[in-house]
């Protein structure tokens, strides 16, 4: 099973089990709003993350289940008794699919489907009377591809399929007629030139009228594959010469399929046939001739043929493809070789590790505390050697759980292909900044939210193409995504160059749902930021991609409890861009160690910009002159409401974040400290200007800053500072 399926079946059981929670709530009669959005969002997201790696039975089935759900928290029907037994019982139904999955199936035999089928009766029986409109888990078991008529042409342009049929002598004797291939032909595309060949005609003399000497060169405009080309020719494959060979355009489509295949070894001649470049049967020709010429004599130093020059002989393929298809086969043997060199180790004995040096990192701080203590040079001179090693230990261990976050990105390749295709939008991808560092388990929790943002920006972001070519933009969209370091941070775009956001259409949606009151004034990043409101949706209809409120709340929730943020900025007809700011790691963090009166908090020293001293220069009591900028600022002991006489001498430590400066008041400077992150309690988890906690040396506990929190609020008393000051002009 490939790695996409199984992190999706680990997901999936993993939303399942959070679904079956959120029922038993429910039927212990907590019918909270929250509660009933959880389980919805779980089926979502199943159904959602099933799309994408193709389980169409799961997908079908959970479209059913996620219809019943919109219903309940719209509240069209009750939750009954009976219906929350029915709901878990789908539960138990997803998890047997799953489990036929993992064991070699599709989730999809005559077992499970006419279960699905039955569940989805009772369901609709339940819900009004059958009030699934559209909705079905009935799914074919065979699907044919599309026939196009002969006018029909396809989407390669003035390019065409090149086809050069010899048929052998004896076809006419076993009933077949050439020309109704030609015919059968037409059912696939238009064919725009035909060359009959006579050029195996004998004389009149020794000719027999039954046998057949004609060949033909084709071409054939047409959007089909190549396998359904050679399947018109099935029944006189084994009578005929017959070479195809793709157009021009899609030479560098199967270039692309081929550099998307999995990392697996696999032979050349697999490597062509999985992408389409050639069919099963012309790499048996060519193997059966590759055979022969081994068995050949040859001189010395002469090699046989390799298998790529057969099949460019044969016509078979072109050059270039052949070696699109080595250089495949080259990396993912350079890639085994590197995979040979590793270890793999459980995350849980990584994790145990990260924990054991974070205890160590307290430790040797309390070491060093002491030894400062007593004033033994030589207690003082050991606990720094210790010091300084722990910082190597803790680095590597820290190193250990690096990962490059391309890998997560390249998933999104498939996804956006099959999307696009799904929404009948053209759409091209771009990944920048793969080779980014970010921790495992940061990584991990992210993939969601990249999903929910990309879907987004397909559906909502992109226009469709009638819209792209009116507003003199081209056919295709363009999604990027975007990563890089940044102040001790990594920073992830997601971004479109679609319509961008309407604000009056936002603010009309926030309105009728109560969220903003009619007449309110709202700046414009702050009518756009109400896109992360919970169920907030502008879309007209519901569909499998949008319409149902779900997605950025969840995004912002999943990143918040990351102690990231994300932020939105568009511009109207330009696209919209998203910006996630995320930890380097959530274990271990150089720190900055500041005070006011008798508390200690910490400021992630990657953020630390300089310190100075606050003296008279300050302009108003928000923000000061630093060496002609304008600087905000927030004192920590109004913010944490410190009742204690501040001292004679304050501290100002400046601080960046995403491209803004801020002012951090302090009374003391500590100096630096290596700080092991412990999480706050949820009781804690809504503090502003607070992302966690650690352990000093002295045992005591002091809280780690939230950077960008802190910076968000002093540009934002600047912002109201200017424009009271304008209203005074």
């Amino acid at each position: 099973m490939e790695e996409i399926h199984l992190v999706f079946m680990q997901e999936a059981r993993d939303q399942i089990a959070a679904l079956e929670v959120g029922l038993m709530r429910l039927e212990r009669g907590e019918r909270d709003s929250e509660t009933i959005d959880a389980i919805f969002r779980a089926a979502h997201t199943v159904k959602g993350g099933a799309g994408v790696v193709e389980m169409t039975a799961v997908e079908s089935f959970t479209h059913t289940l996620e219809n019943v759900l919109e219903k309940v928290r719209s509240g069209e029907i009750d939750l009954t008794p009976k219906l929350i037994s029915l709901l878990l019982e789908c539960c138990d139904h997803l998890s047997r699919m799953f489990d036929d999955i993992e064991n070699g199936g599709d989730g999809d035999s005559q077992e499970h489907h006419l279960h699905s089928e039955n569940l989805a009766v009772q369901i609709n029986g339940l819900s009004e009377g059958g009030g699934l409109t559209g909705v079905t888990t009935s799914m074919p078991k065979e699907t044919s591809a599309p026939v196009l008529e002969a006018s029909g042409g396809g989407n390669v342009g003035a390019d065409t399929w090149h086809i050069s049929v010899r048929f052998g002598q004896g076809v006419l004797k076993n009933g077949m007629d050439p020309l109704a291939f030609l015919r059968y032909l037409l059912m696939l595309g238009e064919i725009t030139h035909i060359t009959t060949l006579f050029d195996a005609m004998p004389a009149a003399a020794e000719m027999d009228p039954e046998a057949c000497y004609l060949g033909f060169e084709i071409n054939l405009r047409s959007s089909a594959s190549k396998s359904e080309i050679e399947g018109v020719f099935e029944f006189v494959r084994d009578a005929c010469e017959l070479h195809i060979l793709p157009p021009c355009s899609r030479i560098r489509d199967f270039i692309k399929l081929i550099e998307e295949l999995p990392e697996e070894n696999m032979r050349l001649g697999e490597i062509l046939v999985k992408s389409g470049v050639v069919t099963q049967d012309e790499l048996e020709n060519a193997l059966r001739d590759q055979r022969a010429a081994q068995a050949e004599p040859r001189a010395e130093g002469q090699t046989p043929p390799f298998l790529g020059e057969i099949l460019i002989h044969q016509q078979s393929v072109q050059p270039e493809l052949v070696e699109a298809a080595v250089v495949k086969q080259k990396q993912v043997c350079e890639k085994k070789v590197t995979e040979a060199s590793l270890i793999r180790v459980q995350a849980d004995k990584l994790d145990q590790l990260i924990d054991l040096v974070g205890e160590l990192v307290i430790a040797g701080a309390s070491a060093n505390l002491i030894a400062h203590r007593t004033r033994q040079t030589e207690l003082i001179e050991a606990t720094s050697l210790l010091s300084r090693l722990v910082e190597d230990i803790r680095d590597s261990a820290l190193q250990l759980r690096m990962v490059q976050i391309g890998e997560t990105f390249n998933r999104f390749n498939r996804v956006v292909r099959d999307l696009s295709k799904e929404i009948g939008k053209e759409i091209e991808l771009f990944i920048n900044g793969g080779e980014t560092e970010l921790d495992k388990s940061v990584v991990e929790k992210i993939s969601d939210p990249l999903m929910h943002l990309m879907r987004n920006a397909m559906d909502h972001g992109i226009e469709a193409t009638e819209e792209r070519l009116a507003a003199g933009k081209s056919a295709k969209g363009r999604v990027e995504l975007n990563a890089y370091h940044d102040s001790g941070s990594v920073v992830i775009e997601i971004s479109d160059d679609g319509g961008g956001l309407s604000h009056d259409k936002i603010l009309k949606k926030a309105i009728e749902r109560g969220v903003v009151q009619p007449g309110a004034t709202l700046n414009e990043q702050e009518i756009t930021n109400l896109i992360f409101d919970a169920g907030f949706s502008t879309a007209e209809q519901i569909s499998s991609l949008s319409g149902r409120g779900v997605g950025l709340d969840v995004v912002k929730k999943n990143i918040q409890a990351l102690r990231g943020s994300v932020d939105v900025s568009s511009q109207p007809g330009q696209g919209t861009r998203f910006t996630i700011r995320l930890p380097l790691t959530l274990a271990i963090i150089d720190g900055f160690l500041v005070g006011i009166d008798k508390a200690s908090f910490v400021i992630p020293l990657d953020t630390v910009v300089e310190c100075l001293e606050l003296k008279e220069q300050a302009v108003d009591r928000h923000y000061l002159n630093l060496r002609g900028e304008v600087l905000p600022f927030v004192r920590l002991r109004e913010l944490f409401e410190v009742e204690s006489k501040p001292p004679q001498r304050e501290n100002v430590v400046v601080i960046r974040a995403g491209g803004h400066k801020a002012g951090v008041v302090v009374d003391q400077l500590l100096g630096e400290f290596q700080t092991v992150i412990k999480p706050l309690a949820s009781l804690f988890r809504n503090l502003r200007g607070i992302g966690g906690s650690t352990i000093l040396g002295s045992g005591e506990v002091a809280l780690i800053l939230d950077v960008q929190a802190l910076t968000h609020m002093a540009g934002r008393r600047e912002t109201e500072s200017f424009s009271m000051a304008s209203v005074a002009r």
